[in-house]
């Protein structure tokens, strides 16, 4: 028996029992459909993190001030202040794979424009902040060095603050104050849309000499974010800063360093094994319902290996052998459950277009994943298939033909 006659047996069969045809298939569908969906749920929330991270700038070290924390990575500054302006100008001078270095100096205040106030992030930054954090001015410039050395008041706005405080008009040369300080604007910068930690546009930039003298009232700096030249440099500046801070704290051999170095890399790669992790969960949760539409491609055919013994019997008597009874049963299984999978490829595609569109869900699809669920279907009607295959292609001919 031919493999075309083979297949179009198959689909004969299949054409007269449908409806029980096409709710096996369901259990098919839903599993090849779930597991698309789910991992594309999955590859979608490791995209929009490692984004939110490299929106922050690229070939990153960031200095928090304390020690981590033991047993575990301390991800936020230390309650101690053990990070001052000292810091920042001897790191500048002994680094030498550092492409660029800027303090951060948190100050709060709410900011005022005429009779409009709104509640912002307020930075005091250096003048490498924009190389460092890979931020570009929409209108305006940059404040300068020499207004860093005089603790000018002046600010450079992000486009949320330009949308609610200015209603969107250009804001330079306008004076706000930040609590009870006035400050110029002198620039905007470009949208950089939302970051690992929260909404890039929605700050404020001053002096970091200003932040500490006007808004502060300390020479402490939170945090300083230091960016190498390249990715290749980033694990040797990272061991340059540990030693060059360690020196300026004049800390001794064995003490333990009072500061924290998170390396964007280690964070990236962090986020993206935690996601892997559970993606990998989702997929074998939705794979579960797989296997069980496996076996109902196998119950479904050992219902028609009973209802069709007498027509086993009778292609036995004119000449089929057992391996053609075996395929014939076989190639059934494994037609259903292809059709279940392209079916279910088209389920899973269309779900996770709804998450992300209706739902506002990151959802990433993968080729391969969609290659594997549809080719782990066809393995299904093999290995589901097999028992009642084999089962029909060991009936005895005369007892077959009794059958019924």
């Amino acid at each position: 028996m031919t493999y075309w006659l083979l297949l179009k047996t198959a689909i004969q069969s299949i054409r007269l029992n449908w409806l029980r045809t096409l709710l096996t298939l369901l259990g098919i569908v839903i599993g090849v459909g779930s597991v698309i969906a789910m991992t594309a749920v999955g590859q979608g929330a490791q995209e929009a993190v490692v984004k939110r991270i490299s929106a922050m700038g690229s070939n990153l070290l960031i200095v928090n001030s304390g020690a981590s924390r033991q047993g575990g990575v301390n991800l936020g500054g230390g309650s101690r202040r053990t990070l001052y302006t000292k810091d920042v100008n001897y790191l500048a001078r002994t680094l030498t794979t550092a492409s660029g270095i800027t303090p951060m100096v948190n100050a709060s205040g709410q900011l005022v424009w005429g009779a409009a106030n709104y509640s912002s992030s307020v930075n005091g930054v250096s003048v490498d902040y924009l190389d460092v954090r890979n931020r570009q001015i929409d209108s305006g410039a940059m404040f300068t060095e020499a207004d860093q050395t005089s603790r000018a008041t002046v600010a450079v706005v992000g486009q949320t603050v330009v949308k609610e405080l200015f209603g969107g008009e250009d804001p330079v040369g306008q004076k706000i104050r930040i609590g009870r300080i006035p400050f110029t604007v002198v620039g905007t910068m470009k949208t950089a849309g939302s970051g690992f930690g929260g909404d890039n546009d929605d700050v404020v930039v001053v002096p970091y000499t200003t932040a500490q003298a006007r808004l502060a009232g300390s020479d402490n700096v939170n945090q300083i974010w230091v960016k190498a030249i390249d990715k290749d440099s980033m694990d040797f500046l990272q061991t340059e800063l540990v030693e060059s801070l360690r020196a300026v704290h004049r800390l001794p051999a064995r003490a333990v360093d009072d500061f924290t170095i998170r390396n964007q890399s280690d964070m990236i790669e962090l986020v993206s094994e935690s996601t892997d992790t559970f993606t990998l969960l989702l997929g074998a949760i939705a794979g579960i319902s797989l296997l069980v539409g496996g076996i109902g491609i196998m119950n479904m055919m050992l219902v028609a290996v009973t209802e069709r013994t007498k027509e086993i019997g009778l292609r036995i008597a004119v000449g089929a052998r057992g391996s053609d009874i075996m395929l014939q049963f076989l190639m059934e299984s494994v037609l259903i459950c292809v059709m279940g999978g392209f079916l279910g490829l088209l389920f899973g595609v269309g779900a996770a277009y709804a998450l992300q569109n209706f739902f506002g869900v990151n959802t990433s699809l993968s080729t391969n994943t969609m290659i594997i669920s549809v080719g782990f279907a066809a393995f299904v009607g093999v290995a589901f298939g097999l028992y009642p295959a084999y089962r029909a292609s060991k009936l005895d001919p005369i007892e077959a033909l009794r059958y019924g």
